[in-house]
């Protein structure tokens, strides 16, 4: 099944309790699909179902006139896509772990 390499921004509204709230719940939703390279910024590695599943969660979870999404993909994977300096704390998780 092909893979589609993404990079996730959102920006949540966090001056109410309803936004902090919904702050937490669109980063646990993106924790699911990938890992933070920034404070709201993850990498994703997905189906295609997966990216309808997460894109669909995200809607239902942000305020649309409060909130903003951007899902970019990142054509040619990861690796032909980003040009990255100092620290990354991105790890595949498809490479051999060494314990």
């Amino acid at each position: 099944m092909q893979r589609i390499d993404l990079l996730v921004t959102y920006d949540v509204d966090t001056s109410t309790k309803a936004g902090q709230k919904r702050l937490r719940r669109v980063a646990k939703v993106c924790e699911g699909f990938g890992q933070r390279v920034q404070y709201s910024v993850f990498a994703c590695s997905v189906t295609r179902a997966q990216l309808e599943e997460m894109e669909a969660r995200l809607l239902h979870e942000m305020n649309q006139k409060k909130d903003s999404l951007h899902i970019y993909v990142l054509h040619g994977g990861r690796e032909r896509s980003l040009r990255s300096h100092g620290r990354d704390p991105y790890r595949d998780f498809d490479d051999p772990l060494i314990l």
